[in-house]
C-alpha cells in the first residue's frame, strides 16, 4: 500500500501528517509513506528527520486580495498540479491524505485528476482554502475540532505524535527537568511561540525574567529559530534558559508546571493530551482560529487567555506568577486541561485510512 500525505509550511499541518504516517507503520511496516511539500516550509527539515521520503511541489500561495499578483496563480497552480499528479502516478498511490497549507490544494486536485481516493484532515474551526476545497472533492472529511464546518465531516482529533500522546508528566518530571539544567524543586514556565515563535511573546516573557527569578520560578523560553534576542537574561538562578528551537517538546512538557505559548490547533492538542494548563496568547492575525482553539480550554479550567495586544511584563506577573506559585491551582488547572485532551487521534484516524484504501482502492 502506497500512501501519500499533503500538509506543509507549519509544524500544525506536517506534525499531523507525520504522527499519522506513523500510525500507518505501527500497524503495517511495509506500507510506504510519502510526504508531499515545499522547498521553502518545516516539513524540508521535519519529514526527512522523521525518517519518511519527502516529494517536492512549487508552492502556490493564494493572495487575500485582488493583486496583480492573483493574475500569476492559475499558471502557477497548473504547473504544481501536473506536479502532484506526476508523483502520484509515479508512487501508485493507494490514498492521498490532506491536511492543508499551501501544498494541499495541488494535491488534491492532482488527486482527483488521477483518480486516487482523497482523504481530508482539517486541525482548525474555521477550516483553510485548501481543505474547503478538498472536501468538496471527496466524503471522507475529518476534523481535529469538534465545532469544524465542513460537509460530512466526522470529528476525531488531532493526530499527535506517540511520545507526547503517551507522555506522562510526573513520571518524568526530574528527568526533564535535568535535561534543561533545571532544579526539581522550583516552579517552571514554559514559553514558545509555536515552531516559528512570536515576538510579543519574547519580549513580554524576557522583560519578566527578573521578577520570575525573584520569586523563584525558572524557565525554559524557546524564542524560535528565526527570532533574534535582542538581550538575553544573565546567567543567575534560578534558571532562565533560553533556546531557539526544541526537537523534544516530550521533555519540556514534562519539564513545565504551566506554558505560555501561542494557541495554534496542534499546540492545544498537545498541551491537554498531556493535561499542562496555559496562558494562551492567540495570534493577531488570520480569521481568529487561534481564540477559538483555546475558547473551550479557557471555559473547562485548564488555562486563561489574553489579547495579544494586552500581554505585557505586567500581565505576567500580575496573571500567570500567582498560579505558578499555588501548586493547588496548578494542580486543578492541570486536571481540567487533562479531560479536554484525545490522545488516540492517530490511531483513529489511521483506521479510518485504512477503510478507504480497503472500501474500494482507486476511484
Amino acid at each position: 500500500m502506497r500512501v501519500v500525505l499533503a500538509g506543509g509550511g507549519t509544524a500544525g499541518h506536517i506534525e499531523p501528517a507525520l504522527a499519522l504516517a506513523d500510525a500507518l507503520r505501527r500497524y503495517d511496516p511495509s506500507i510506504g509513506v510519502t510526504c508531499l511539500g515545499t522547498e521553502r516550509g518545516l516539513e524540508s527539515r521535519l519529514v526527512p528527520a522523521r525518517g519518511y521520503e519527502l516529494a517536492l511541489v512549487p508552492a502556490v500561495p493564494l493572495p487575500r486580495a485582488i493583486t496583480p499578483q492573483l493574475l500569476t496563480v492559475p499558471g502557477r497552480l497548473a504547473g504544481a498540479i501536473n506536479t502532484a499528479a506526476g508523483i502520484l502516478d509515479r508512487l501508485r498511490a493507494d490514498v492521498m491524505v490532506g491536511f492543508g497549507g499551501y501544498v494541499a490544494t495541488p494535491a488534491y486536485l492532482g488527486a482527483r485528476r488521477r483518480g486516487v481516493p482523497i482523504v481530508v484532515h482539517e486541525a482548525n474551526p474555521r477550516p483553510g482554502l485548501a481543505n474547503r476545497l478538498g472536501a468538496r472533492l471527496t466524503e471522507h472529511v475529518f476534523t481535529g475540532h469538534p465545532d469544524a464546518v465542513l460537509p460530512r465531516a466526522q470529528y476525531v482529533g488531532i493526530p499527535l505524535r506517540r511520545e507526547i500522546a503517551m507522555l506522562d508528566r510526573l513520571s518524568m518530571g526530574d528527568k526533564a527537568r535535568s535535561y534543561f539544567g533545571l532544579e526539581s524543586d522550583r516552579p517552571t514556565l514554559l514559553v514558545f511561540g509555536g515552531s516559528q515563535g512570536a515576538r510579543a511573546i519574547n519580549e513580554a516573557a524576557l522583560a519578566a525574567a527578573p521578577a520570575l527569578r525573584q520569586a523563584g520560578v525558572q524557565v525554559v523560553h524557546v524564542v524560535g529559530p528565526k527570532n533574534e534576542i535582542i538581550q538575553e537574561p544573565p546567567p543567575g538562578d534560578p534558571q532562565y534558559v533560553v533556546l531557539p528551537y526544541i526537537d523534544r517538546m516530550d521533555l519540556a512538557y514534562a519539564a513545565a508546571d504551566f506554558v505560555l505559548c501561542r494557541s495554534g490547533a496542534l499546540t492545544c492538542a498537545e498541551l491537554t493530551a498531556v493535561g499542562l494548563p496555559a496562558a494562551f496568547v492567540p495570534l493577531p492575525h488570520g480569521n481568529g482560529e487561534q481564540s477559538l482553539n483555546a475558547a473551550p480550554i479557557v471555559q473547562a479550567g485548564g488555562g486563561i487567555m489574553v489579547d495579544n495586544a494586552d500581554l505585557t511584563t505586567e500581565w505576567i506577573l500580575r496573571n500567570v506568577l500567582p498560579i505558578l506559585r499555588d501548586p493547588e491551582r496548578v494542580v486543578a488547572m492541570s486536571a481540567a486541561a487533562g479531560r479536554m485532551g484525545r490522545k488516540d487521534a492517530d490511531e483513529v484516524l489511521a483506521s479510518k485510512v485504512l477503510g478507504v484504501v480497503a472500501a474500494g482502492g482507486r476511484r
